[in-house]
């Protein structure tokens, strides 16, 4: 018989967050597949667990995936662990899943910590329909146009970001998204966990400082633009969005034309737009 593939939750940062079950599956199999054996033999000697590891990350995840496959298909119990949180769920998981499940291998997810989950509940906006987009891009036209796509879609947008991105990312935000509540969770579980409320203006303004931004991050946005007295008649401005996408190696016209596609406009009305708003820059 086949072995069996268990995909198991591990703790994002407290080491008491983990289940009875997920301690018992590891102890059972025969392997653990982790990000980093280094960092997941830290949470096995601390449960008395000597489970053989073998490394499955990002960068080996395709050919270590088939080799996986063979020890189940050999009749192996194996496990797969992330870093921290869900496997999957921006972290390796999902190549030896698939494999599994097209060899008709049986596939197990053992539940428990995720990072954007635990944010969310504790953020404080609507959790009844949320988008979870993992990491933005990391280039400002791509993260710029990514929101943009996302700008009407009724649901609470939650992200995974770095440290060294989230200031650039909450201003790309408050400029595509207009003005919103907005969460800043980090080091979830640790000893400095930190969850930060307020519009997104503000939080560009609390993590503009490096003192602040450290850490693993959870960003959450809420649907609702929060208008001001007047109404804005664009709350994308067409000049930086033109920008943005010049260099990212548009040229003028195409860049032009994309940006009104972002924002729903024609190219004539794009093109007014843009014009208006250098000649109010130069004024």
């Amino acid at each position: 018989m086949a072995g069996t593939l268990y995909l198991v939750a591990t703790p994002i940062g407290n080491l008491e967050d983990i289940t009875h079950r997920a301690v018992r599956i590891l102890r059972e199999v025969k392997i653990i597949a982790c990000e980093d054996t280094r960092h997941t033999r830290k949470l096995l000697n601390h449960y008395g667990i000597d489970t053989r590891t073998i490394s499955y990350h990002e960068h080996n995840e395709r050919d270590r995936a088939a080799e996986l496959l063979k020890q189940l298909e050999d009749g192996v119990d194996v496990a797969v662990v992330s870093d921290a949180g869900t496997p999957g769920i921006s972290d390796p998981g999902f190549q030896i899943a698939r494999l599994a499940i097209e060899a008709g291998v049986a596939v197990v997810p053992v539940p428990g910590p995720s990072a954007l989950v635990s944010a969310l509940i504790t953020s404080g906006l609507p959790t009844d329909e949320f988008f979870f987009g993992g990491f933005l891009p990391a280039r400002s036209g791509a993260r710029r146009t990514r929101l943009a796509e996302l700008r009407s879609l009724p649901a609470t947008l939650v992200f995974y970001e770095g440290p060294h991105r989230i200031a650039a990312t909450l201003q790309d935000a408050r400029e595509i998204l207009g003005e919103r509540k907005a969460v800043v969770a980090r080091e979830l579980t640790k000893m400095h966990e930190e969850i930060a409320r307020g519009l997104l203006s503000e939080l560009c303004e609390r993590f503009s400082s490096r003192d602040h931004a450290r850490g693993e991050m959870v960003l959450i946005i809420d649907r609702t633009e929060i208008k001001s007295g007047v109404e804005e008649t664009a709350a994308v401005s067409v000049a930086e969005l033109v920008n943005a996408f010049e260099s990212d190696g548009l040229d003028h016209r195409s860049a032009i034309k994309k940006a009104a596609r972002e924002l729903g406009l024609s190219r004539d009305e794009a093109y007014r737009r843009l014009v208006a708003e250098r000649e109010r820059e130069a004024l």
